[in-house]
């Protein structure tokens, strides 16, 4: 007579070992692609053809109250391949009933993937931007987003400082938070292998020689920029002189245009915008800008900042011709 072993003790421990020895196998794969990531572009390029993409950050609904489903099937639709979400922590009344799409982290990431997938469109980059400057908030917001991101598969979160510093934050003490703060952030970007992007958007970052400065505070690989030209050419800097200080460090790029009429009445008044005009009908030179990030082998996403669905569907018309031009 034959004896089924399935549930004896030797088949139980074999069963046992197999799965040890599998989970320290893919426990080693994922510590190694983690490590190597930083050494080049985060993981695989962004386009099966390794050209640059063209995504859109959901602030593009912002005016229409309008859900983060809904985004993402627009854009989707618009022709749009990428989308940046952005995470709050915890619940919002607006965005639970569909009228915003800023959502929560306790939202399902299988949610928004699923949103995605039937969308047809990947995300590019978690808009999770905690406060720089803040020692308790600003760490704890920023490593949630880390992990959420991890748990979306992405590897790039936004950050930057607080556009309004309090007045007790000298410049001094204000680069030793951010040091401090970007210490602990790193420590949690190698645990999850995503990198942490400091946009300009502030007094520090919106200024060349403050940003390279941030950028070299932490000696970590996980250490990115999200190069914003909007933000930089609002704040009274060159944004092409910024692109060439930060180029070596950028893994995402929001692609915000800024009309002729917002940069004659807020430059060098501003450090930044939440979203521009549509890309071409501001000041922005998207063809010197994408032929130097085509330069530095940038595989990444243009991400678009504007603010209405109809500037959403210039902006992607624009971006398309600049990069066939470049053949980018």
């Amino acid at each position: 007579m034959s004896v089924d072993k399935r549930n004896t003790p030797e088949a139980s421990g074999s069963t046992r070992r197999e799965f040890m020895s599998s989970a320290v196998v893919a426990g080693a794969a994922v510590t190694a692609a983690a490590q190597a990531a930083p050494s080049g572009q985060p993981g695989a390029p962004w386009d099966p053809n390794g050209r640059i993409g063209i995504g859109i950050n959901l602030e593009y609904v912002r005016h229409a109250d309008k859900s983060l489903e809904w985004g993402i099937k627009r854009a989707g639709e618009i022709g749009y391949k990428w989308v940046e979400p952005c995470m709050l922590d915890g619940r919002c009344l607006l965005s639970n009933a569909g009228y915003c799409h800023v959502t929560s982290f306790d939202t399902d990431p299988k949610v928004i993937k699923d949103w995605c997938e039937e969308a047809g469109v990947g995300i590019s980059g978690l808009s999770s931007h905690s406060d720089l400057l803040n020692p308790e908030f600003g760490v704890q917001y920023a490593r949630r987003g880390i992990r959420y991101a991890k748990a979306l598969g992405i590897n790039v979160v936004q950050i930057t400082e607080d556009m309004h510093p309090a007045k007790w934050i000298d410049e001094a003490e204000a680069y030793n938070l951010m040091r401090i703060n970007l210490h602990a952030i790193s420590e949690t970007c190698e645990e999850n292998g995503v990198y942490i992007a400091i946009e300009q958007h502030g007094p520090y970052t919106a200024k060349i020689e403050r940003m390279a400065r941030i950028l070299s505070l932490v000696d970590s690989p996980w250490i990115k920029c999200n190069y914003d030209c909007g933000n930089t050419f609002l704040s009274g800097s060159d944004p092409y002189e910024m692109l060439e200080a930060v180029i070596d460090k950028v893994v995402h790029v929001h692609a915000k245009d800024i009309s002729v009429k917002q940069a004659d009445a807020e430059r060098g008044k501003v450090t930044g915008t939440a979203v521009g005009c549509a890309c071409g009908d501001g000041v922005i030179d998207w063809k010197k800008l994408v032929a130097r990030l085509q330069k530095a082998n940038y595989k990444g996403v243009l991400s678009v900042e504007c603010g209405t669905e109809e500037e959403a569907v210039r902006s992607l018309a624009h971006l398309t011709k600049v990069l066939q031009d470049l053949n980018a």
